[in-house]
């Protein structure tokens, strides 16, 4: 087993960090929904109309351009509505569960790509380049899997896996059926995992060494013309159940943490749970608070009127911008305000003591200065502000020199944070690898 030492990054500490792994059993939601803009490169088709009943991993559309990669309904029930933005943009499908067990049952003789696609799991794996959902076509190169989250107050994952970790095996046999190289496994310092026909390789360092696109870019990175595919364990567990069972399992742990948050705690539900449910005994004032699906980085605004995204297994509840008229602004002396940069004298206190942050940006975007800021963030081998400049200029040979197959926006969270410019960073990469995306197919 190797071991990969990262020293760039930083771990932000925040309040409400979960100390008990015990799981509280959720109710059964409202409703639960599926947002497409969470599985990223699908266009979709609709397959059920309002008012039609489905069963747990039954379809609900199909990629436009690639009918055979479906997304499928986490529960048993009836479509309540299908909800339009503009241009008839397809927001969410809302399903109301009828409480039964009625589930889909596939046929595990049928190649496991077809399952895969059929099950609707495959919609959950993501690709690089490009980060978005693989196309069917490619076969490829490599298999990584993160088996544990660095992001600020993120779940332990080993907990969200539960008696689930005994599919891993069965999934790691599913994906080197998959790929003509390896399935390679990350874990953290002190983990382990028994996964027969895998490299498992320990990263030991601050966040995002947790970040899948990290671990490839440290263990073998990914060069123009090369595929590789990226998970986390719990998908990995998933795949392995279904090709166990031949049914697709929905269930989740979330953890929900933050500031704000008076028992920070794990909750089981279903993914797509509405957050009035899972919240439900939640007293902390939200009207005060800003809810994220998932964590502080690179999780999605939402209300409890809401649901659960599908990528996370995590909420975080941190103060909202209750504080716009601080006393002396940014030249205020409080001890306990955050600077990366010892702005303030929160440093002599210790970096690693957990603080209060509210969702204030605390300053307007500005022009790009090299600092080394996203350097000193991103431990991949490439130059970060170069390559934001590239794709910010449209510079697609700069782009590809700089490495910009290997990345995802996530990659480039932490170094949004750390930015003195408060360039939203993650959104200059989706849109760059869109384009690129685009002007390669």
């Amino acid at each position: 087993m190797a071991t990969v030492k990262l020293k760039k990054g930083f771990d932000i500490q925040l309040l409400g960090a979960i100390t008990d792994s015990g799981i509280t059993a959720g109710e059964r939601p409202l409703s639960v929904a599926v947002v497409p803009d969470d599985f990223h490169g699908i266009i979709p088709r609709m397959e059920k109309k309002e008012g039609e009943r489905v069963a747990s991993g039954e379809p609900l559309y199909h990629d436009k351009n690639h009918e055979a990669i479906k997304v499928v309904s986490p529960v048993s029930g009836t479509v309540k509505e299908v909800r339009r933005g503009e241009r008839r943009h397809i927001d969410a499908i809302v399903v109301i569960p009828d409480g039964t067990a009625d589930a889909v049952t596939h046929d595990l003789k049928r190649p496991a790509l077809d399952v895969l696609l059929d099950s609707g799991l495959w919609a959950m794996i993501r690709q690089r380049p490009y980060d978005v959902v693989p196309s069917p076509d490619v076969r490829p190169r490599d298999v990584f899997v993160t088996a544990f989250d660095s992001a600020p107050l993120a779940p332990d994952l080993d907990v969200v896996l539960g008696d689930k970790r005994k599919y891993i095996a069965k999934g790691v046999e599913v994906l080197n059926g998959l790929t003509d190289g390896k399935v390679y496994i990350g874990i953290r310092e002190g983990q382990s995992i028994d996964a027969p026909g895998t490299v498992v390789t320990t990263f030991v360092g601050p966040h995002p060494a947790g970040n899948v696109g990290i671990q490839a870019a440290n263990t073998v990175p990914v060069n123009k013309g090369e595929t590789v595919w990226t998970m986390d364990i719990v998908t990995l567990a998933r795949i392995g159940e279904l090709f166990t069972t031949g049914k697709v399992s929905h269930d989740t742990v979330v953890a929900i943490t933050g500031e704000m948050v008076q028992q920070p705690r794990y909750v089981s539900t279903v993914m797509g749970a509405d957050l009035e449910t899972v919240l439900k005994n939640e007293t902390t004032n939200l009207a005060m608070s800003r809810i994220i699906s998932g964590n502080v980085l690179t999780g999605v605004k939402v209300t409890t009127e809401e649901w659960l995204r599908a990528p996370y297994c995590h909420i975080t509840i941190i103060p909202e911008n209750n504080k716009p008229d601080e006393f002396m602004g940014w030249a205020s002396v409080n001890p306990n305000r955050f600077s990366l940069y010892r702005t303030f004298t929160t440093w002599l206190g210790g970096m690693k003591k957990p603080r209060s942050m509210d969702s204030r940006i605390k300053g307007g975007e500005r022009a790009i200065v090299r600092t080394g800021e996203y350097d000193a963030m991103l431990p991949m081998d490439i130059y970060g502000e170069f390559l934001i400049k590239a794709i910010i200029s449209g510079d697609i040979d700069k782009m590809e020199q700089l490495g910009v197959y290997e990345i995802a926006p996530e990659d480039f969270a932490l170094a949004e944070f750390a930015d003195t410019s408060k360039l939203e960073l993650q959104r200059i990469v989706r849109q760059g690898l869109d384009k690129l995306r685009a002007e390669m197919s």
